[in-house]
């Protein structure tokens, strides 16, 4: 198929119809409500379900319900509309239900502001709902991998039955560039054996997150953690670029692994032997490469839209390994090429000491910034 110009929202909500999607309940919230606008055409259109709920608690709990039925089924927010959702995602994890989440970045805590940002981290990946559950975390760096993820997204939680987010800030919602959609996906599929379709003919089925004996949530707890750890050991996915003689090794996911490359592309043009990994799957985090990046590089760079949230998974696997230092902008500000260029060559000519908080340096040219 020919390649378009398309609106990161609008095409992963195309994406998401053309994988087979057969409901959807969301709420309007800037910077992902073109996603919902176009579902509110193409839905009625193909006879599926749309519905723009009265609130982001109504949204993730029709979600909840439709995902019992065992249909294609999602949602889409932003991040105080997701901060909403989070008790009805905890019951979904805890029912064990395949559904997808977009989630659009913007600036926080609080209200914040309608820009660009990576504070959602901690609340995803580490999962903000209460309870022990795994989430798989998509984050897409361009409208062609928000495209192809969407579609992924689908296909992980019906393997998995699992809650799979696709974690895009709000660049990618509303950056327009060339990308490909993927062909028309039937939407009849066989009904899981699993799924609450009326009990006529079989033995009845009930799904829920309750579980009034300790023994048995202790049970189900297992059973996800089990569950998470074949995850892991299945679907771990990054990019890699200019690693194989890296000194300087940068990490970064989304719009800020973007930019990141950029720097590091025009860092390799001045002599510097810099490489970037781009996290593709924040969870499961891909550990295993970055601790044995750690065990060659001279220093890394840890670069988010946030002030460290990924920066401590990393500090965690590389168990002291190698010098970490970090740039991050937040609130909505996305950082330019140049300062992580300059970052680069700081690192390059002067290695940071083992044991170094990484953030002090950072926090010192923030101050000075502000100042």
């Amino acid at each position: 198929m020919a390649r378009e110009l398309l609106v990161g929202n609008r095409a992963m909500a195309e994406a998401a119809v053309r994988a087979g999607v057969q409901a959807y309940f969301g709420y309007p919230i800037t910077p992902q409500t073109e996603l919902l606008e176009w579902m509110s055409k193409r839905m009625p259109e193909l006879g599926r379900a749309f519905l723009q709920a009265e609130s982001e608690v109504a949204a993730i709990n029709m979600v909840y319900g439709a995902a019992c039925t065992g249909v294609r089924v999602m949602s889409s927010s932003s991040s105080p509309g997701v901060s909403l959702m989070m008790e009805g995602i905890s019951y979904i994890a805890g029912t064990e239900l395949p559904v997808v989440l977009i989630d659009v970045m913007r600036g926080g805590p609080g209200l914040g502001n309608i820009a660009p940002s990576q504070g959602d981290y901690n609340q995803i990946v580490h999962g903000g709902g209460h309870g022990d559950y795994f989430p798989i975390v998509l984050a897409p760096s361009s409208v062609q991998e928000a495209i192809d993820f969407t579609v992924l997204a689908f296909d992980l939680a019906e393997k998995y039955r699992s809650l799979v987010f696709v974690l895009a800030d709000g660049n990618i919602g509303q950056m327009m560039e060339p990308a490909e959609l993927p062909p028309m996906q039937p939407v009849d599929r066989p009904i899981p054996d699993w799924a609450v379709r009326g009990s006529l003919g079989r033995e009845r089925r009930i799904l829920s997150s309750i579980y009034i004996r300790p023994e048995d949530e202790e049970v189900t707890n297992l059973r996800l953690i089990e569950r998470a750890r074949t995850i892991e050991a299945n679907e771990v996915r990054y990019k890699e670029y200019y690693l194989d003689d890296a000194e300087i090794v940068v990490i970064g996911f989304g719009t800020a692994g973007r930019v990141a490359f950029s720097a590091v592309r025009e860092a390799r043009s001045k002599g510097i032997r810099a490489g970037l990994l781009r996290p593709i799957t924040l969870n499961p985090f891909p550990s295993k490469v970055i601790a044995e990046l750690a065990a060659n590089a001279q220093a890394m760079l840890v670069v988010e839209m946030n002030s460290g949230q990924m920066l401590d998974d990393v500090v965690r696997y590389t168990t002291g390994q190698v010098p970490i230092e970090f740039y991050g902008r937040m609130g909505g500000v996305v950082p330019f090429q140049d300062e992580i260029l300059t970052e680069i060559q700081r690192l390059a000519h002067q290695t940071p000491a083992l044991g170094i908080d990484p953030r002090e340096n950072w926090l010192r040219q923030m101050k000075e910034r502000l100042n």
